[in-house]
């Protein structure tokens, strides 16, 4: 096939005075977009990169791919992980990944644990926060955690995200609305181990955006293929880092990330990690593939709780979650990026 590879790369976002200085950091590098095209090319297809920006109509109405490798994270936007997709869908051309509404969903970390508590889907209690001196909801103790409700790659996430008191929840409230100019998330501080699972593939169709009544209905996860659990080595970073997995850890200290893969956990704790990401799946309507993040509660004996999940999980080959998992599993990474389109294709009906 003849597949765009659709991305915004770090270097050609646009910039403006005063710009946050973490801006950009969910974007991506040529290094993976030059990854995922050898990948592509190493399965038999002819890929080649176009930037995701106002040009993209044009450069897909005369190039007309047969399928588009899309990992565009926008840059603008409440819900900019969806706006490529939405074009895609205008013009009517097949592209991996998630749809318009799990991603704007997905982005909107508030939206989704709205959707969770409404399955009754482990995640830590919260409340939104629009402005500096709204009240906290007398059920949320701290600790908790605060971060912004739309952004990625853990930015605005820092140490001082941990706050133990009101003076230190105002001072991070504050940062994140000036900075971030959207609302704050704030949720209760889950203590315990930082758990990822990452997967590929689809649910057995039809799948409704609910879970089965039998938690044990195996439509729940059949389709799906989980990768081993990676847990990251807390104990390895600066304790001035909080024993989060922060902005820092996953921007500037990305190359040196310290991991467990797959983590140490039993064999109940990996199907029950499993069991959740497929329902996290399910009921946000992802497709094709996605990572989802726990924290396992230390204070209720690693019970396993939903922070996010992300449709839209990096790819770079040397540090990215994904692709460590997907190799401890035992794939290469050119399977893992074939595999994604292999399964856009079927649903598709290009193969």
């Amino acid at each position: 096939m003849r597949i765009a590879v659709l991305a915004n790369l770090k270097k050609n976002a646009p910039v403006w005075e005063g710009m946050s200085p973490d801006q950009w950091d969910d974007l991506d590098s040529e290094t993976t977009v030059n990854a995922i095209i050898a990948a592509l090319e190493s399965g038999g297809h002819e890929a080649w990169f176009i930037e995701g920006n106002q040009d993209l109509v044009d450069h897909l109405r005369r190039d007309r791919p047969d399928l588009c490798f899309n990992i565009c994270e926008g840059h603008f936007g409440d819900a900019r992980e969806a706006q490529v997709p939405a074009l895609l869908e205008m013009m009517r051309i097949p592209y991996t990944g998630s749809r318009v509404l799990a991603l704007a969903l997905a982005l909107d970390k508030p939206m989704t644990k709205r959707i969770l508590t409404y399955h009754d889907l482990p995640t830590p209690p919260f409340q939104v926060f629009e402005r500096l001196h709204e009240e906290l909801q007398p059920d949320l103790h701290f600790p908790l955690f605060v971060k912004p409700s739309r952004e990625g790659t853990g930015m605005g996430v820092m140490a001082d995200s941990i706050v133990h008191n009101e003076t230190q929840l105002r001072a991070k409230l504050k940062q994140i609305l000036d900075r971030y100019q959207q609302p704050a998330l704030v949720e209760r501080f889950i203590e315990g181990r930082e758990v990822t699972v990452g997967l590929v593939g689809n649910l057995v169709a039809p799948a409704a955006r609910r879970l089965p009544d039998d938690e044990h209905a195996p439509r729940i996860s059949k389709g799906l293929h989980f990768f081993p659990p990676l847990e990251v080595d807390m104990a390895r970073y600066p304790a001035e880092e909080g024993g989060i997995y922060s902005n820092r850890l996953k921007v500037q200290m990305a190359h040196t990330f310290h991991y467990e893969c797959p983590a140490r956990l039993t064999d109940e704790q990996v199907q029950r990690l499993n069991w959740l990401t497929a329902a996290v799946f399910r009921v946000i309507g992802c497709l094709d593939v996605a990572r989802v993040d726990f924290r396992l509660d230390a204070s209720a004996n690693d019970a396993p709780m939903i922070l996010e999940i992300n449709p839209l999980p990096g790819l770079n080959p040397g540090y990215s979650d994904l692709c460590i998992e997907a190799a401890a599993g035992g794939w290469s990474y050119e399977s893992l990026i074939n595999r994604i389109v292999d399964e856009a294709a079927s649903r598709y009906g290009l193969m």
